[in-house]
């Protein structure tokens, strides 16, 4: 069982940053991936970034032109997500997802393993 533990979302103004923390209760690098995605109001679940343990280019959604970046820190076994340029439109919770075995890559939320309980980030226009 892994355990995930989100921080860092909240109320910013449109055009600001965050940046989200996801602390795992064992080595990343355990796992195959680490990837984060995001639930609108209403909506469904959606691919945001992900970042393989074994190295290589992180993967992003399209759709986010840029304005995401994921890294990690091993030794604290801490993934993030920095989010620039922050519009209303990307309001919604934000997960924090390991996936263990690479199934078909990191983007589909049915191949998650686990997932943490969602930080909240609203943007003010």
């Amino acid at each position: 069982q892994v355990q995930l533990v989100e921080s860092g979302g909240g109320l910013v103004q449109a055009g600001g940053s965050l940046r989200l923390s996801c602390a795992a209760s064992r080595h990343t690098f355990s796992s195959y991936a680490m990837a984060w995605f995001r639930q609108p109001p209403g909506k469904e679940r959606e691919f945001v970034a992900a970042i393989a343990s074994t190295g290589g280019s992180p993967y992003y959604a399209n759709s986010l032109e840029n304005r995401v970046t994921i890294s990690s820190d091993s030794a604290k076994n801490t993934v993030f997500l920095q989010l620039d340029r922050l519009r209303p439109e990307n309001r919604a919770v934000y997960y924090c997802a390991d996936i263990a075995i690479n199934k078909e890559g990191p983007r589909r939320s049915q191949d998650c393993d686990y997932w943490g309980q969602g930080t909240q980030v609203t943007v003010s226009s």
